[in-house]
């Protein structure tokens, strides 16, 4: 029978306030509706990060191709197309997926039910990598376009990223509804931005003949020595290579497939008309972007390894982001238009981290409760939000953004290898799916519609098979291989914490009726240092449990202060025995733990309790004083087969202190369950 107990609220205390001005209010289990999101809220919640991606991918297939000179921007729009074809194929094949796997699992739940228990932790921790560098990447990328209004982070962009991944953690806190709503705004304004500045662009040039030209056309290229013989097998490489970090446009997409419980009823119809949607508005504003940039000839350098050239002569340019001068350009009269589309693009992007701060908790919850991830993870916080794996995603992202100095062009290298990871194996866990339901499905109009879904998989597969393939091959050198070994590092441990998980469960289980014998006896030690009054209530507290066997040991290490405990022992009427260890070498652990080994071998059905009188403190410093040899003994006795330790606590009045301020930390509605 399971009893149910409803604690009350607890006083607020100053703390509590900030807490709740941090985070909000605290949310009852039973709200978890109230926070489901609507197809406006849901878009820029998990469709920031790819359609954010806006903003950098133009600008990582430009630098890539200034490697080889002026010669090579004429294969910008078809790498840009390609690009755009995959992006479309990928949300085609995702839109089978949340329609087949709706709980959340997302590519984990595809590749786990599909092609095993390995298959999904290889698509997990491709997943939980690149979570990770969506971050690092988007908040650097923001950071970078914020340089060309706020020249003063020059030199200080590892930590300004930092500091913006912690705000951002702190609004993620709050729960997914309420820091969707605050992100939808800036998203909105972002695509008017892009669109508005492609479209009046685009109006200057073709309707009114207005001959447009980004600030670095003055210039030409000097290209890499490497990549300047640009034809053959080194044209191929570095097209390759150009294509693959146009493929960071695709990151994100699949957010909204690990992100179906989270909308609103219909479920699955509602996400697959959000990628839609996505898919719609990332493919038009990337070829957008990428067709101005090639009629305002505008440049881009791989800082380092191609040049800017004035006349023939090297000359040093300030870098300025693809986006940042087309809105120069198009907007050259209109200066609001300029400062609107450079500041909707610098938000967005450090907004395009929420895709993550939204894909890895629920991610690591689902892994937590599989057992694959410290199960702290599967917890909502006070906002119903996965807070711990919040916070986990923040701190990994700022130890990479301060190792790379919130450097894109570094950062860039790491990414997109996890997600083309992530969407090859669920495709081809799509496509056995559709297989295995072939098999048995009889029904024509069903088989038609399970034939059509397999087919638009399969194209999937080869795709982002191809892809991948062309990823790994073009950025393995250039560090790729640190996703690569993270990943696999990551897999090795999310399997060692199952073993572990799994061994404690098999060892913990209950075996038919054996776990549930009582003891043939009980015997009870107290243990004295000196006869006072927290000594005095453990005797009590030892005697109301009414063991088979009491007696108080204490250890002889002063002869003299020993003589005066026996005294006080009888002077008082103990009626409990004190027994008095020798140790001659004035050492209190190891023959209290003698004594009690001895006790067990002698009844090894017998069950030892020693019970230890403990001060209870408010300050740190009065820890430090006090209970150190018991915190020491405490942990050897644990390790004792057939051994239980009860701590026997006596309040000292600075406790009074250390008992108000934990009561912020009590939950206004806690549910415990007592079983008997």
């Amino acid at each position: 029978m399971c009893v149910y107990i409803v604690i009350g609220c607890p006083p607020v205390t100053v703390s509590d306030v900030g807490k709740r001005l941090l985070v909000g209010r605290k949310l009852r289990s039973a709200q978890l509706g109230e926070t489901l999101l609507p197809k406006r809220i849901a878009l820029p919640v998990f469709a920031s990060d790819a359609l954010s991606s806006v903003a950098y991918a133009p600008d990582e297939i430009l630098l890539t191709l200034s490697l080889a000179g002026l010669a090579a921007y004429a294969f910008s729009w078809k790498i840009a197309i390609l690009v755009a074809i995959v992006m479309l194929v990928v949300v085609a094949s995702y839109r089978q997926n949340v329609h087949a796997y709706p709980s959340g699992g997302g590519d984990y739940e595809v590749a786990t039910v599909n092609l095993g228990p390995n298959a999904g932790l290889t698509v997990a921790s491709a997943l939980l990598v690149d979570y990770v560098l969506t971050v690092a990447v988007s908040i650097s990328s923001g950071v970078q376009n914020a340089k060309s209004v706020v020249p003063f982070i020059d030199g200080h962009e590892g930590w300004i990223a930092a500091i913006a991944t912690l705000v951002l953690m702190s609004f993620n806190l709050r729960g997914v509804r309420e820091s969707g709503t605050f992100f939808a705004i800036p998203t909105y304004c972002f695509m008017v931005a892009i669109l508005s500045m492609v479209g009046y662009g685009l109006f200057r040039i073709v309707v009114l003949d207005q001959p447009i030209q980004a600030h670095s056309a003055q210039y030409g290229i000097e290209p890499d020595p490497d990549y300047a013989a640009f034809s053959g097998f080194l044209m191929i490489a570095l097209l390759a290579r150009a294509f693959s970090s146009g493929c960071a446009a695709l990151t994100g997409v699949e957010a909204i497939s690990n992100g179906v419980p989270a909308f609103r009823k219909p479920k699955s119809r509602n996400a697959a008309t959000t990628l839609l949607m996505l898919g719609t508005l990332s493919v038009t504003m990337l070829i957008g972007v990428v067709t101005l940039a090639n009629l305002t000839n505008l440049r881009l350098i791989d800082t380092g390894h191609s040049h800017y050239t004035l006349n023939g002569q090297r000359v040093e340019v300030v870098e300025e982001t693809a986006i940042g001068q087309l809105a120069a350009a198009v907007f050259s009269d209109f200066r609001p238009g300029f400062y609107f589309v450079v500041a909707a693009t610098m938000i967005i992007l450090f907004l395009a981290a929420n895709t993550a701060f939204n894909g890895f908790p629920v991610l690591g919850s689902i892994l937590a409760r599989d057992g694959y991830l410290p199960r702290q993870l599967h917890t909502r916080g006070d906002r119903l939000a996965y807070s711990n794996g919040i916070v986990v995603l923040a701190f990994f992202a700022i130890v990479l953004v301060l190792t790379f100095r919130a450097d894109v062009t570094a950062l860039i290298q790491l990414y997109v290898v996890g997600v083309f990871v992530s969407f090859t194996v669920s495709q081809l866990g799509m496509l056995r799916h559709w297989t295995r339901l072939l098999r048995t499905e009889r029904d024509p109009a069903t088989r038609s519609q399970i034939i059509r879904s397999r087919i638009i998989n399969a194209v999937g597969l080869t795709m982002t098979g191809t892809v991948l393939v062309i990823v790994l091959l073009s950025k393995f050198t250039q560090g790729a291989y640190i996703a690569i070994i993270a990943m696999s590092v990551l897999f090795l441990i999310m399997k060692l914490i199952r073993r572990h998980y799994d061994a404690v469960g098999e060892e913990t289980a209950l075996v038919a009726d054996e776990d549930r014998l009582l003891p043939s006896r009980v015997h009870a030690i107290v243990l004295v240092s000196k006869l006072h009054k927290p000594t005095a209530r453990a005797l009590a507290f030892a005697k109301a449990t009414r063991p088979n066997t009491l007696e108080a040991l204490t250890v002889d290490v002063d002869p003299e202060e020993t003589e005066r405990l026996r005294s006080k022992w009888e002077e008082m009427g103990i009626d409990i025995p004190l027994k008095v260890v020798s140790s001659p070498y004035r050492e209190v652990t190891q023959p209290i733990l003698d004594y009690v080994k001895n006790v067990r071998s002698e009844s090894p059905r017998d069950v030892v309790t020693v019970y230890i009188p403990e001060y209870v403190v408010g300050h740190w410093w009065e820890q430090i004083l006090h209970n150190q040899s018991d915190l020491r003994l405490k942990g050897r006795l644990l390790f004792t087969p057939g051994v239980m330790v009860t701590s026997v606590p006596y309040l000292l009045s600075s406790s009074d202190k250390a008992e108000r301020r934990m009561r912020r930390d009590d939950a206004p509605d806690v549910r415990r369950t007592l079983h008997q």
